[in-house]
């Protein structure tokens, strides 16, 4: 048992050692040493929404809307905000510890969860092999498969929530495995599944997560046919892991599931959600980089010899782990392949997910767990140097390697004549036709040998092989500290407008760009959240110049490379960004936050009022457009702005005073969870001018109050709470039991 613990411990400890290694350029406090995640996704919806959460969560508020991006929308209810993932909130702590939030922050949280998906995955695969003599090491080479193959060394740490939603996986399945080990289920391991999935769903990609929870399902059907149980026991279990998980993500899950239907998401044409891999793509499992930026699907040649070996050798449930791997890799293809359009009315939720080449995340997690019982089957094959196996083994790895000198050989000769376009195809077969012929050469006398040990080796080339094509890439890394990415800071070119006290908004489309109003404390009409309400979408990103747009959502301030626009304005500032000049415009006469209007134009519908924003003979400045049939008659009169008197993302105060009935229009996006009230009084809100908010106002002086307190996230709130407080007694007395079980 001893022995066993340290080999355990030493593994453990090579993965450690080889992630400090990976990630160094992170890591070192040498600054002209040091790399940084590449700006894009990572910078400006991640880095950004983070730093709201930060500064919200800092000051003992629940971000639950954000007013600085797309007009407002509900924070909690943008699944990639992931405000309640544990991580996250570990992350925030430790930034607010260590002196406040920075870009470095969100790098160390995704290199945190690579160590924990290979910890993660060692453990699963060293269980599934534990009755193999190679399980240390095939768990050792599933784990680095997993954390430092193609997908997730790829576009993953850029796309962090993708990462953080997939690694899960392994943690979740061996909750299964053990759940199904013994004669009968031991139902209360399905609680370690419930978490996992849980925390998946929470870390804010519902995509990566519906992928597992497909994976989950399959997986415990496979292991209660294989026992001959019972199909009740599959509901059952089913039932404990789904309830568990639900009600760990509920408190985001139930906002979510409210806001979802109302984006722009929702309409999608299926020719907008069935793109996948070329199947040309498929080449690069062999050769990385040859066809595209980054190369999900590949996992080594090694892993890939080893896979077939694992099924070849009929390791346990190699079969399942190699049908799941190709299912997903043909729906990885989305409509180049016949599988996904196939499924695409079949499977609940599935078109609400664009994008199907993420699939590649089952690809290579099936890979992975059967490129570590390959090696573990390695360990108890003792061939001679006949063995018709072994000569298929040998036969096949050099038509490998011949095949590979053969394009090669090829792209060598396109190469000399565009040796710049094809200088990084080139590199990488002949890295690949290096590796295939060691395996080639070295891989029978591994097998055949006495010594055991030397397979030993097969995990030293796999991390050699991943590393050499991973580490450090050009397409996730710039080789410059993670301070020189973006400025945490406001930048000099937005000082003028944050001087301004008032209540407006800006179009940031230049300037800002990104989710940055979220870190700057600037409402922004735009922002690059996949979700986004549909409705002010239809307004907001209708073009450049948007006068519409900045009317209806009163903007203020325009940051544009145009010296003029086509309304009144005044260039108050000039900067630069990353495309070159721009001027800060601020608008002569911007619509107020607040205004009191006495005219009304009546449309049928809620599609017809949205038609009605584009008629040029209605004044959206002193009329307001409203859907349905209402008694909306007041004494005409000019619209009058009404007084802000305190704004704050979930309160908004307003001092109104008129002598007539009329209606308070405010800037702010009609969406449910908002009340309204009046001195007190609750009044309904309605849906003004297609988007935003609006309610009916008598005559006189009054305090007027928008709140957001979402019926939505209370439910959810309730249900995660006594959730987490369940699952905290369950494992403490399950651990408990565990201890006195022990000494005995």
């Amino acid at each position: 048992m001893k022995r066993r613990w340290l080999r355990d411990a030493a593994a453990v400890a090579a993965l450690i050692l080889l992630w400090l290694f990976f990630f160094w350029r992170l890591f070192t406090p040498i600054s002209a040493d040091q790399a940084s995640l590449k700006q894009g996704d990572f910078s400006a919806q991640f880095v950004t929404f983070a730093a709201y959460q930060y500064e919200r969560l800092s000051n003992g508020e629940i971000p639950l809307w954000n007013p600085y991006n797309n007009g407002g929308f509900p924070f909690i209810a943008d699944t990639q905000s992931a405000v309640f993932y544990p991580p996250r909130l570990a992350t925030i702590a430790l930034a607010k510890l260590s002196g406040g939030w920075s870009y470095h922050a969100l790098e160390l949280e995704m290199t945190a969860h690579v160590l924990a998906y290979t910890l993660m995955m060692y453990a699963f695969v060293r269980r599934l092999t534990s009755n193999r003599k190679g399980s240390v090491a095939g768990g050792l080479t599933a784990a680095v498969i997993a954390g430092y193959g193609g997908f997730l060394s790829g576009y993953p740490p850029l796309q962090l929530a993708l990462l953080e939603a997939c690694i899960w996986l392994p943690m979740g399945a061996l909750g299964l495995l053990e759940a199904a080990r013994g004669d009968q289920p031991r139902y209360r391991w399905l609680a370690v599944t419930g978490v996992a999935l849980g925390l998946s769903w929470l870390a804010g990609h519902p995509q990566s997560s519906y992928f597992l929870t497909l994976f989950y399902l399959c997986y415990f059907a496979y292991l209660v046919y294989a026992h001959r149980w019972r199909w009740t026991v599959f509901i059952g279990g089913t039932a404990i892991f789904g309830a568990l998980a639900f009600g760990v993500a509920a408190i985001q899950l139930i906002p979510g599931l409210e806001y979802l239907p109302l984006t722009a998401r929702a309409d999608f044409t299926f020719d907008a959600k069935a793109n996948g891999f070329p199947v040309q793509d498929l080449l690069q499992m062999l050769f990385p980089g040859i066809l595209s930026l980054f190369s999900p699907l590949y996992v080594g040649f090694v892993a890939l010899v080893l896979a077939i070996i694992a099924v070849w050798r009929k390791m346990p449930q190699a079969a399942f782990f190699a049908i799941v791997g190709f299912a997903a890799l043909l729906w990885s293809l989305g409509e180049n392949g016949a599988l996904y359009p196939a499924l695409y009315n079949l499977l609940p939720g599935l078109r609400f997910f664009r994008g199907q080449e993420r699939a590649a995340f089952l690809v290579a997690n099936c890979l992975a767990i059967l490129g570590g019982s390959g090696l573990a089957a390695l360990f108890s094959w003792h061939p001679a140097k006949g063995d018709p196996g072994l000569q298929r083994l040998q036969r096949g790895l050099r038509w490998c390697f011949l095949f590979t000198l053969a394009v090669l050989a090829l792209i060598f000769v396109v190469w000399i004549g565009d040796q710049n376009g094809y200088k990084d195809a080139l590199g990488h077969i002949a890295f690949a036709a290096i590796i295939i012929g060691i395996l080639w050469l070295a891989l029978p006398i591994m097998i055949t040998a006495k010594d055991r040990r030397l397979l030993w080796l097969i995990p030293i080339v796999v991390a050699f092989e991943l590393f050499t094509v991973s580490w450090n890439a050009a397409s996730t890394y710039d080789a410059i500290s993670p301070e020189q990415q973006i400025s945490i800071t406001p930048p000099k070119v937005i000082e003028s407008v944050l001087a301004d006290d008032g209540t407006f908004r800006v179009d940031g489309f230049r300037g800002f760009g990104g989710n940055f109003g979220s870190m700057y404390g600037i409402q922004d009409i735009h922002g690059i959240s996949p979700l986004f309400l549909s409705d002010a979408r239809a307004i907001i990103e209708a073009g450049f110049p948007n006068p519409r747009a900045w009317e209806l959502f009163a903007v203020k301030y325009v940051f544009s490379d145009w010296n003029e626009l086509p309304v009144a304005s005044e260039v108050i500032d000039q900067g630069v960004d990353r495309f070159g000049a721009i001027n800060v415009h601020e608008l002569e006469s911007p619509r107020p936050f607040a205004q009191i209007m006495f005219n009304v134009h009546e449309a049928e519908s809620h599609e017809a009022a949205m038609q009605m924003l584009n008629d040029p003979s209605i004044n959206l400045r002193s009329t307001l457009i409203l859907a349905g049939s209402g008694d909306y008659i007041f004494d005409a009169g000019e619209p009058i702005a009404a007084q802000i008197i305190s704004f704050a993302p979930e309160r908004i105060e307003i001092a109104a005073n008129t002598t007539n009935d009329g209606l308070l229009s405010v800037a702010l996006v009609y969406y449910p969870g908002w009340h309204a009230e009046i001195d007190g009084q609750q009044v309904p809100i309605l849906r003004a001018n297609g988007a935003l908010s609006a309610i009916e106002l008598p005559a006189g002086d009054h305090h007027v109050t928008f709140t957001y307190q979402p019926l939505s996230f209370t439910i959810g709130a309730i249900i995660s709470l006594l959730t987490g407080l369940g699952l905290l007694i369950f494992f403490a007395i399950w651990s408990i039991s565990g201890l006195r079980y022990a000494k005995r």
